[in-house]
């Protein structure tokens, strides 16, 4: 299959009364999300998606459905996912998509899965909404990993259904939403047992993949329904009745041939070669405290995370041939400041608790994106508390050495917004220097450009005079090395410090996914990948390497 040119206009906005794909059901402390996809509702043309398996629109769905559940349906506790389709869970990510995607399209569909997978995980460990996969058929590849992101997983024992990693066998890449570190991290499955399940096409079933720790219960056909219900509604519980949701309504940015404007974010690209702006805004106005009136997601740091998440994403899919973000900051930091003492004080307000873990979200996803950033520091910047992680999840940070730059830290930047590697950006920037990290604690006075520079909180510091020709010179040198090169130093540079999941998944995904998918075994005119579904059998380069 020759590759095509994937689509540069995706929408990642949706609605469960627009979804093609998922229904979304909620009764009380339990919601259902049945996974039903329509086969001729593909993305774009040229493949169906049988078997229930799953292009990017069918993950933009669950995306969005478990985003909704955290801000929408905070009473909610339990959530089910199973298969609307008769004796088929999932068959994971649908090859023929994947065959006709271009390289880049592949990877960062991969990478996007498995944010949602995390995203799943999240809400578990920070929602308290925890979730089942109710494996209701066949249960393979992307399918399994959709499983492997659930808190527990029941498999319906009717001699047929099975729970597979088919990848390495079939198609001569790997399980690309982090399917092998889940089954050995997560779920501890032994390394040789590991080793026959992700090599073995036809999966494992029944009592074997519980006893091999694949799957938590196996019930029978006559008792599944029963059974999961039964295990739903005693992990739900009373569920939490006291928390009242709200609607995320729609972001509608104006897009325009060079732009996408939204309220507090501007993207824009096209003044500089494969360079693209993001200007982001603080506040105008003083910003509602809770508890003083009621919020919505209209409320400041809910809805600028949410532009700026949809921005990233915008960035990552229809634009790929931009190398280069140059981020700015804009309005008073003393908004900022304001803002960033609201939410360190009403963590215990679940609205506010979740807005900050939305935003500790998109700050990763800033960190995963394979792009260059540039924070520039100059005159009506608001790079303080919660901004000043625009500058440290940035490759470089540039300060203007003037009277009135400033940057100044605030309790956010403490280890509220951890990275994937679980621990706060500024520790990150200061591995291996407690006595200097112990000494910003506790410091909220504003640091001049040449003392935020020797405090490590900035790159490089130029006065008024080096300013323009120094940047200049930065960007254009930046959007003309190799991307590939850039894409790899980026993702080994920007995680020091301790491994996690995420980490690794992560990790393994942008190097080894990442070259098996362009190497010809898997994509070659006679690779695994190119010969899916048909007679011909694939032909190997047999050399390790």
């Amino acid at each position: 299959m020759a590759p095509k040119k994937a689509p540069t206009n995706v929408n990642f906005e949706t609605h469960p009364s627009g979804y093609k794909h998922l229904k979304l059901e909620v009764e009380g402390p339990v919601a259902k999300i049945i996974v039903d996809i329509q086969e001729d509702k593909g993305l774009w043309e040229g493949y169906e998606l049988k078997l229930n398996s799953y292009d990017l629109g069918v993950d933009i769905e669950l995306a969005d459905a478990v985003n909704r559940l955290r801000f929408e349906h905070p009473e909610v506790s339990t959530v089910v996912i199973s298969s609307g389709q008769d004796g088929v869970f999932s068959s994971g990510a649908n090859i023929f998509m994947l065959g006709s995607a271009t390289h880049g399209f592949k990877v960062n569909f991969c990478k996007f899965t498995n944010e949602t997978r995390l995203s799943i995980e999240d809400a578990s460990a920070h929602s308290d909404q925890k979730y089942i996969a109710a494996v209701n058929g066949v249960c393979s590849g992307g399918g399994y990993e959709l499983a492997l992101a659930c808190d527990e997983i029941y498999l319906i024992d009717d001699r047929k259904s099975t729970v597979a990693l088919p990848e390495v066998p079939y198609l001569g890449v790997l399980p690309g939403t982090g399917g092998l570190t889940r089954v050995t991290d997560k779920r501890k499955v032994r390394r040789d047992l590991a080793d026959v399940f992700c090599t073995l096409a036809e999966g494992v079933k029944g009592k074997r993949a519980k006893k091999w720790g694949l799957v938590d219960e196996v019930y029978p056909s006559s008792r599944f329904d029963e059974a999961v219900e039964q295990k739903a509604t005693e992990l739900a519980g009373s569920g939490n009745a006291n928390r009242k949701g709200v609607a995320l309504d729609a972001l509608e940015p104006t897009i325009e041939e060079d732009s996408v404007t939204y309220r507090h974010v501007t993207l824009a690209w096209g003044a500089q070669t494969r360079t693209a702006t993001l200007d982001i805004h603080a506040a105008k106005e003083a910003i509602d405290v809770p508890g003083d009136k009621e919020l919505d997601a209209n409320w400041y740091p809910l809805r600028l995370f949410r532009e700026l998440d949809d921005a990233l994403l915008r960035l990552r899919f229809n634009h790929p041939e931009i190398g280069l973000v140059v981020l700015r900051t804009h309005g008073d930091p003393a908004r900022v400041l304001e803002m960033d003492k609201l939410l360190f004080a009403h963590q215990d307000t679940w609205f506010v608790r979740e807005t900050t873990h939305f935003i500790r979200r998109t700050l990763k996803r800033m960190d995963l994106c394979a792009m260059s950033f540039f924070a520039l520091i100059e005159e009506d910047s608001a790079f303080v508390g919660s901004f000043l992680e625009f500058a440290f999840a940035s490759d470089r940070a540039y300060m203007l050495d003037e009277d009135n730059v400033k940057v100044a830290l605030s309790d956010m930047n403490m280890g509220l917004l951890p990275m994937s590697n679980g621990i706060s950006r500024l520790a990150t920037r200061l591995l291996d220097d407690d006595a200097a990290l112990d000494a910003l604690k506790t410091n909220r006075e504003p640091f001049a450009a040449l003392d935020a520079e020797d405090a490590g909180l900035i790159t490089l510091a130029f006065d008024d005079l080096d300013w323009e020709d120094e940047i200049r010179l930065a960007t254009e040198e930046r959007a003309s090395l190799s991307p590939d090169a850039l894409t790899g130093m980026e993702a080994s540079l920007r995680f020091a410090g301790p491994e996690t999941l995420e980490t690794k998944i992560f990790g393994r995904l942008s190097a080894w996914q990442n070259w098996i998918f362009q190497r010809p075994n898997a994509v070659g005119p006679k690779g695994a990948l190119s010969l899916y579904g048909q007679p011909e059998s694939p032909e190997f380069d047999w050399e390790r390497t």
